[in-house]
């Protein structure tokens, strides 16, 4: 028998098998005191991030860069907590439905 209020819970980990490959996962990493880092990972290849990028730093008057990891391709990653904006942009431009985009943070 195991008590569910002393188990540990991740918020960055998957959901196991609940994650699909075509998912969009938006998270969200602290940095030095204040200052926090929003990341998008699986957006489709045949968006180009680099342009998506260019349209949501404009619109979300922040900086951001396009950086490409072997494990997760690549990968968006904007200046400050962007993750609701960036759900509804995505939803709003028909790059996502709303199911498959999966909010992870704090």
């Amino acid at each position: 028998m195991s008590i569910q209020n002393l188990q540990r819970y991740d918020p960055f980990a998957d959901e196991g098998n609940a994650s699909n490959e075509s998912d969009i996962h938006i998270r969200i990493q602290q940095r030095n005191g204040k200052k926090t880092l929003t990341t998008v990972q699986g957006i489709d290849e045949k968006y180009d991030k680099r342009k998506i990028l260019k349209y949501c730093k404009k619109e979300f008057a922040c900086n951001g860069t396009v950086v490409s990891r072997e494990e997760y391709g690549e990968v968006i990653q904007m200046q400050g907590d962007q993750r609701e904006r960036i759900a509804d942009w995505l939803i709003r431009n028909k790059i996502a439905d709303k199911e498959k985009i999966k909010v992870h943070g704090f």
